[in-house]
């Protein structure tokens, strides 16, 4: 309902009054000591259809590329696979062979073989210890820092 403002300030009673339009309904005035509110409605745009939503082609490191002989033997064969699945294969196999070590772990083994007179932190594990199977896709390196991890595997994939 919209009732200018003009309307409003030629009424000035002490108690409400009411006004009655061309409609059934009434409007209530308030006293004029009271400053008026303009009052917006809205209204609702008539809504489009829904325009379903189509599943976006993977693109960036979630594309699916070509992956050197080297990097299909550790993937088990897989001749394409997304640089993200690659990395996420690679952790899983670091974890499932515990060949994570913390930096002091990784120095103390260097200088000796016992582990046993020193404390470490087990959740510091910035170091890979690479096995065979590893040692194919990250160049011959024995250890690896799991910074290094991402840059390491930029060659095994085929632009």
């Amino acid at each position: 309902m919209a009732v200018s403002l003009g309307v409003f300030s030629s009424f000035c009673a002490v108690q409400t009054a009411s006004f009655v339009r061309s409609s059934p309904t009434a409007v209530k005035l308030v006293p004029c000591n009271l400053r008026p509110v303009r009052t917006v409605t809205v209204m609702a745009a008539a809504s489009k259809p829904a325009v379903e939503t189509k599943k976006r082609e993977p693109r960036g490191i979630t594309k699916p590329r070509r992956v050197s002989p080297e990097m299909q033997y550790f993937l088990g064969g897989l001749s394409e696979i997304p640089r993200t699945q690659v990395l996420k294969e690679i952790w899983a196999y670091i974890k499932e062979h515990n060949l994570q070590m913390s930096p002091v772990e990784c120095a103390i083994m260097i200088l000796s073989e016992t582990l046993d007179h020193l404390q470490q932190d087990p959740e510091d594990k910035k170091v890979i210890v690479c096995d065979e199977k590893l040692k194919k896709i990250f160049g011959g390196r024995d250890r690896v820092g799991f910074l290094e991890i991402a840059g390491l595997i930029s060659p095994h994939f085929q632009k």
